[in-house]
């Protein structure tokens, strides 16, 4: 490997993680009214609910979005999953392993 290679992936390295570090550094030092951390809370539900109904469609230009199949499949004991448990890590290894018992069998 190069110096320049290795320069680069450091370099890209930083690039991904100040931008999520920083934040954390700053606000730790800050008090945050109750409103913003009431709002602040919700931030990684949105996420997370942005990337599930992002990978159920498949938009097309002009079109309807189709349907995955094999997503909406996953999503069902997933969600089940999700009301029982409200467990991120189960949540996660739940549609991960749902996901993969379907595309092996399907």
């Amino acid at each position: 490997m190069t110096t320049y290679s290795l320069l680069i992936i450091i370099g890209c390295g930083l690039v991904t993680w100040l931008p999520r570090i920083i934040p954390f550094i700053l606000v730790r030092k800050l008090h945050l009214p109750d409103i913003m951390i009431r709002f602040l809370s919700y931030v990684p539900l949105c996420i997370l609910t942005a990337l599930f109904v992002q990978n159920l469609f498949m938009a097309k230009q002009g079109h309807f979005p189709d349907v995955k199949i094999e997503y909406c499949l996953a999503s069902l004991p997933t969600i089940l999953v999700a009301l029982l448990t409200k467990n991120l890590m189960c949540i996660v290894v739940t549609g991960m392993c749902f996901m993969a018992l379907i595309r092996y069998f399907l």
